[in-house]
């Protein structure tokens, strides 16, 4: 019997994947022949979805952007045994856009039917959670320091830290959190892992769970995430049916409990305190630090909070050592990070690498340039309150110590490419329009700070901009980046004067517009 992998993520089901697997089935059944359809998770090649893949005695072969008007000429050309065909892209492995990445973190992703613990064991699941109940505590959070493991969601603080922190923190009751709220735009990493790999996080969060003597975890994520939440709600419960949650973890005499809580799309319940306050219960407002979350967080308990990609990455860590992931990346950036390129792009998904890359490969090589064929002008790296990056540069690696000298943050990853269409001043409009609108308003500087300067951009763009306008912009700038409380107003300011530093000419323009006239 062939077995076909036709993808359930989100990216291949708006691209028609659920009729392709129904016609597949159908023309099969009409032929007389016997198929089983495998609904994995993507391989981040967005722009091939649905990437329709067939197993083989010489490996998968992937069949690129099929639709239902496909199947039939499929299976006339015999794809059932990996057949050339004019969407046939080869062995799957094979193809450069995948051979030339460094999969760690989503090593199964789009490989493994995601509920099923066989595929996870077969690939490698379970392990790193197997050698962290032999290594106990202190071994398990000596690999994670060891490894140069930091956060993948914002500010890249070391995760071994963190752990330590709570681990030495005396009470009667401590938590694991993973934020999963991903608001970002241009991202879906964390998403690709609970629909494609969700065991991957589950057993990250068990490791981390025993490292810090936590009983209980919380995956926090997002209410427009419904396919990605149903199915790791359903991977919870056949890990524990399984001996992975619950009671004496795997023999360890530990217990760790998981649980899904599901946000209502607040964007500043990505921050971590904010994302607390909603799981108890309450509006999403930040806390001020100090107390840090390490030492009093959840319900006034030591936690530990890290991104989903940090906790998806800590079960690689484990099985394989940490020193097998610190020979990769550069300088104080060490591992692989998921990239997830979006925009105005022709290669859009996620490819995942080791740190050290420059800005401009991962753009032009990688993402192919932009899907209009125009010239790229700016990149947004980092998320809605990133830095614009102009082309010139584009020679700049990606890691954390690169990005931060030319005042621009890695984050959560995401790439947004728009070519030389784009209106920077629009752009820097829409930084302050989104900040007033997501701002939870509990510190001044940003729920007034992002309203006024929203208004002096659009008095600039509207009818051009004095010296005291710009000067304006640039106090309420440095107000924001130093007073806010949380990073959503001290972030906005990257965008903003990015824009303006990079691409002043979009704000003269409204200046000889209105001379003009």
């Amino acid at each position: 019997m062939s077995r076909i992998f036709v993808p359930r993520d989100v990216t291949a089901l708006a691209l028609g994947a659920d009729d392709v697997a129904d016609a597949i089935l159908a023309e099969a059944a009409a032929r007389g022949l016997e198929v089983e359809i495998v609904r994995n998770g993507s391989r981040g090649a967005f722009f091939m979805e649905p990437l329709v893949e067939v197993e083989t005695p010489f490996g998968r072969v992937g069949y690129r952007e099929i639709t239902p008007d496909d199947v039939a000429s499929l299976f006339d050309a015999g794809f059932i045994h990996g057949a050339e065909h004019p969407t046939c892209i080869g062995k799957t492995e094979d193809h450069p856009w995948f051979a030339g990445q460094t999969r760690l973190t989503f090593a199964r992703c789009g490989i493994v039917d995601p509920l099923s613990l066989e595929d996870y064991a077969v690939h490698g699941g379970w392990k790193g959670l197997e050698r962290a109940v032999k290594l106990g505590s202190i071994g398990t959070l000596e690999e994670v320091s060891m490894s140069g493991l930091r956060g993948r969601g914002g500010a890249g603080f070391p995760t071994g830290v963190k752990w330590k922190t709570v681990a030495m923190a005396k009470a009667d009751r401590k938590y694991v959190i993973c934020n999963a709220d991903e608001g970002d735009s241009g991202t879906f990493a964390d998403r690709m892992i609970m629909e494609g790999d969700p065991f991957s996080l589950v057993e990250g969060m068990a490791i981390a769970g025993l490292a810090v003597g936590a009983t209980k975890g919380f995956v926090y994520s997002r209410s427009e995430y419904p396919h990605a939440n149903a199915t790791f709600a359903a991977a919870i419960e056949v890990a524990r049916a399984a001996g992975y949650l619950g009671e004496n973890v795997l023999g360890s005499g530990q217990t760790f409990e998981l649980e899904l809580r599901v946000g209502a799309g607040a964007y500043v319940c990505g921050e971590e305190t904010a994302l607390m306050e909603s799981i108890e219960g309450k509006r999403g407002i930040v806390r001020a630090k100090p107390p840090l979350p390490a030492i009093a967080g959840l319900f006034g308990k030591p936690t530990v909070i890290n991104n989903l990609l940090s906790l998806a990455t800590i079960p690689t860590i484990l099985a394989d050592g940490a020193q097998a992931y610190a020979d990769y990346g550069v300088g104080r950036s060490r591992g692989t990070m998921p990239i997830q390129i979006a925009g105005n792009v022709k290669n859009g998904g996620l490819y995942e690498t080791a740190f050290g890359l420059t800005l401009g490969a991962i753009v032009e090589e990688i993402g192919g340039g932009s899907a209009s064929g125009r010239p790229v002008r700016a990149v947004q790296c980092g998320g809605p309150l990133g830095a614009y990056l102009p082309v010139s540069l584009f020679e700049t690696i990606y890691d954390y110590e690169a990005f931060s000298a030319i005042g621009a943050i890695v984050g959560h990853g995401g790439i947004v490419v728009f070519d030389d269409t784009v209106d920077m001043a629009e752009q820097a409009r829409f930084a302050f329009e989104f900040g007033a609108i997501e701002s939870c308003g509990k510190c001044t500087p940003c729920r007034i700070g992002a309203v006024r300067g929203r208004e002096v951009i659009e008095k600039i763009i509207a009818k051009g901009g004095t010296p005291g306008d710009f000067e304006l912009v640039e106090d309420l700038c440095e107000t924001m980046k130093f007073g806010s409380l949380c990073a959503l107003g001290g972030f906005i300011p990257y965008p903003v004067t990015s824009s303006l530093t990079h691409f002043p000419e979009d704000f003269r323009r409204a200046g000889l517009r209105v001379a003009a006239e």
